[in-house]
């Protein structure tokens, strides 16, 4: 996972670099948590660009973590997200509540 914190726009983003599972969730939660509580960010960014598979678990992370935000007067944004990952945005309800910025294949193409 890849963290960057932008001071001018108050933004912090969280670059996941493996699939979000059981596993990797039990790594990241309480160092996203960490993060978030030290910047108390306006905006939350996940970048799922490297993000292929997602299980419950990742689910609960990002619900988890807006819900922080929120709390924390911030807000949650996912963007880059592919097919699948949208799809299972949409079936598990997330995208009703949290920003979702699909990944534009032919974005620089000519």
């Amino acid at each position: 996972m890849i963290v960057e914190f932008n001071k001018n726009s108050k933004q912090l983003t969280f670059k996941l670099t493996e699939d979000v599972d059981q596993h990797t969730v039990e790594k990241v939660r309480r160092k996203m948590d960490n993060e978030i509580k030290g910047y108390s960010p306006r905006k939350v960014v996940f970048d799922f660009s490297n993000i292929a598979f997602m299980d419950s678990a990742g689910i609960g992370m990002v619900l988890g973590r807006y819900k922080l935000a929120k709390m924390l007067n911030g807000n949650l944004e996912i963007i880059n997200v592919n097919k699948s990952m949208k799809k299972i945005f949409d079936m598990s309800g997330v995208s009703r509540i949290i920003n979702i910025v699909e990944e534009d294949k032919n974005e620089g193409v000519i």
